[in-house]
Order: structure tokens, then C-alpha cells, then sequence
């Protein structure tokens, strides 16, 4: 078997060491719940911070739950847009609550590299429905776009509880969705394109959240560095 063979079929890091993860435990296995005795005897070769290394996924996602921060992130879907997988991998790098896929149900799943599997995802036929479900929980909708009136993301601060809404590449929020949103606000661009790439602005528009809510209280070793 070659190098290649060897890797995840989701490793992002293709230069990397011919195998990712971690082999099978050395030693007497450890006891819980939470380990799974097939990663222990087999290795682990998931695309997981190291604390969850041989751990159920269950058991993982238990201990996400419990953690998960109170951010909201939706993308409409009108067009199959292939960003929703990358944008789905970053809500769950930054803990997002949920992440809700607005319009077809069906999206491309090969940029979340399998981390839908931890993150909760969750569908709505249209804008309207999205708006009620955030109506239910006290959850303003706040849009993305550069649109006239559209305040500086950069001078915002973002409510604690919040869903942040994207549209899809290209045109950007739906008129229905412009409608939906509490406010819109955009990013500060200096090049000679019109827009960023949506899953760059998901990206920046959630690390804005974290370094406003978590970052000035988080001590040291609550910021995980995989």
C-alpha cells in the first residue's frame, strides 16, 4: 500500500505524514463510556482535535453540546452552492450552535470534510421558515451583502445571540432574505472585486463573533489549537 492509500480520504493536508491520526492504543485501554473500543484497537484516523482522539462520535458530539456557542449560522441554497460544505467545517471549527440550510435540501458535502457529522445541521424550505424559527428562540437574523445601508461589519457589535445568513455566491441574499433580516451589514474590501467569496465572508463574519464574545473572557486553555 502506498503513501497515498495510507491517508484519510479527508485530509486536508495532503504534504503531511503518510498516515494521519494516531495507531492502535498502546498499552492497557483506558475505561468510559467515551472511548470506542474499535478506534482503540484500530487507531484513529478522523479529522479531530487531539482531546477526542478514540472517542465515540456520540460521545463527541455530547461534549460539543455542551459547549456550543450562541451563534447561528444559515446559507441559502437555491443553486446547489458548492460553499456550504466549507461553510459548515467553519461553524464547527468556531462551535457554532446550528447551521441552517435555507432552500434545497440537498447541498455538496465534500467541503465539510465529515464534519457535519459533529456539527448540527438543520433545513428550511425557505427564508420565512428560517425567520420563524429564530422568531421562536429570540434570535434576530442578521444578513451579510454589501448593500447600500449595510453597516460596517468592522464597526458592529454583534448581539450574543445571533444567525448570521448568507446568500448564495454570486447574487447574494435573496430579496426574501433582505427582507428576513434584522440589519445587513458587509465587509471592508480595498481590491477592484465586487464581493468576497462566501465562505471567506462566513469565515471572517464568525471569527468577528468569537473575538467579541469569547476571546476577551476565554482563559488560555479554553482556545483549543488542534
Amino acid at each position: 500500500m502506498d503513501a497515498d492509500e495510507r491517508r484519510a480520504p479527508y485530509d486536508p493536508m495532503p504534504h503531511g505524514p503518510a498516515e494521519v491520526g494516531v495507531g492502535p492504543w498502546e498499552g492497557p485501554w483506558p475505561s468510559g463510556d467515551h472511548w470506542d473500543p474499535a478506534l482503540l484497537a484500530e487507531g484513529d484516523r478522523r479529522n479531530v482535535v487531539d482531546r477526542y482522539r478514540y472517542w465515540r462520535l456520540e460521545a463527541i458530539v455530547a461534549d460539543l453540546d455542551a459547549r456550543r456557542h450562541d451563534f447561528h449560522v444559515a446559507i441559502e441554497n437555491w443553486q446547489h452552492d458548492f460553499n456550504i460544505g466549507t461553510i459548515v467545517r467553519t461553524a464547527n471549527a468556531f462551535l457554532a450552535r446550528e447551521v441552517h440550510i435555507v432552500g434545497r435540501r440537498r447541498w455538496n458535502r465534500r467541503g465539510a470534510m465529515v464534519t457535519d457529522r459533529y456539527q448540527h445541521v438543520r433545513h428550511h424550505p425557505d427564508v420565512a421558515s428560517l425567520a420563524a424559527a429564530m422568531a421562536e428562540e429570540g434570535v434576530p437574523v442578521y444578513g451579510i451583502d454589501n448593500l447600500p445601508g449595510s453597516v460596517p461589519l468592522e464597526t458592529l457589535a454583534l448581539p450574543r445571540r445571533v444567525c448570521l445568513l448568507f446568500g448564495q455566491e454570486g447574487p447574494g441574499l435573496s430579496d426574501a432574505a433582505r427582507e428576513a433580516c434584522t440589519g445587513t451589514f458587509s465587509i471592508a474590501q480595498f481590491g477592484s472585486t465586487r464581493s468576497i467569496n462566501a465562505s471567506a465572508a462566513a469565515a471572517i463574519a464568525m471569527h468577528t463573533w468569537v473575538v467579541q464574545h469569547v476571546l476577551p473572557t476565554a482563559p488560555d486553555d479554553s482556545v483549543w489549537r488542534g
